[in-house]
C-alpha cells in the first residue's frame, strides 16, 4: 500500500513519529505547492495526516507558529476517494465527519499539559508524555490492521488510572 504521510514539522508533535516509523512511506513535513500536495494525494493509497489542527482541518506549523492549513476542506474530495485515511490531531473528528471521510480518525487529543489544563483535567509532563507514547507506538504496531485497528488501539492504549488516556481513548473513532 502506497503511504503518504502528512506531518508538519514541529518539536511538539515528534512523539507521533513511530506512528509511521515501521513503514513504508513518502512524508512530507513542509507544505509544498498545493498543486503538488494534490498530485501527492492521488498518486497514494492513503494519507495519514497528523499534527496540530481544528475542526477546519491540519494546521500548517512553522518556526513553532501555525500559519495556514496544511489540509483543509479543498483537499476533502481527494480524500474521500481513499479507502482509508489517518487523521489525527485534535479535532479531527469535525472535519472528516463534516466530510464524509474514511478512516481512523481523533476528537480533540490531549497531547500538552496546556491542552489538559484547559479541559480542567490535572496531570502531570510524565502522565501526558507517557500517553503520547503509548499511543504512538501501539498505533504504528498496528497500522495496517484497517477496521480492526480502533478495537486494537483502544484496548492497548489504555491505563484505568491515567485520565489523559482515558479522555484521549473516547475520542478515537473509525469511520
Amino acid at each position: 500500500m502506497k503511504t503518504l504521510v502528512i506531518h508538519p514539522d514541529d518539536r511538539s508533535t515528534d512523539f507521533l513519529k513511530p506512528i509511521y516509523a515501521g513503514i513504508e512511506c513518502t512524508v512530507i513535513t513542509s507544505k509544498p505547492k498545493d498543486s503538488e500536495l494534490r498530485n501527492l494525494i492521488r498518486t497514494h493509497d492513503r494519507v495519514m495526516m497528523m499534527g496540530h489542527g481544528d475542526n477546519n482541518g491540519l494546521w500548517n506549523v512553522v518556526d513553532g507558529m501555525m500559519c495556514d492549513y496544511f489540509i483543509d476542506k479543498t483537499h476533502a474530495p481527494l480524500l474521500k476517494q481513499k479507502k482509508e485515511n489517518f487523521y489525527i490531531w485534535c479535532f479531527a473528528n469535525m472535519f472528516v465527519e463534516r466530510y464524509k471521510l474514511p478512516g481512523f480518525y481523533t476528537g480533540m487529543f490531549i497531547s500538552e499539559v496546556s491542552e489538559a489544563k484547559m479541559l480542567g483535567i490535572k496531570v502531570t509532563q510524565e502522565e501526558v508524555d507517557y500517553s503520547n507514547n503509548l499511543f504512538a507506538e501501539n498505533l504504528g504496531r498496528i497500522v495496517n490492521n484497517g477496521p480492526s485497528l480502533l478495537n486494537e488501539i483502544k484496548s492497548v492504549y489504555s491505563h484505568e488510572n491515567c485520565p489523559v488516556i482515558s479522555y484521549n481513548n473516547f475520542r478515537l473513532k473509525y469511520a
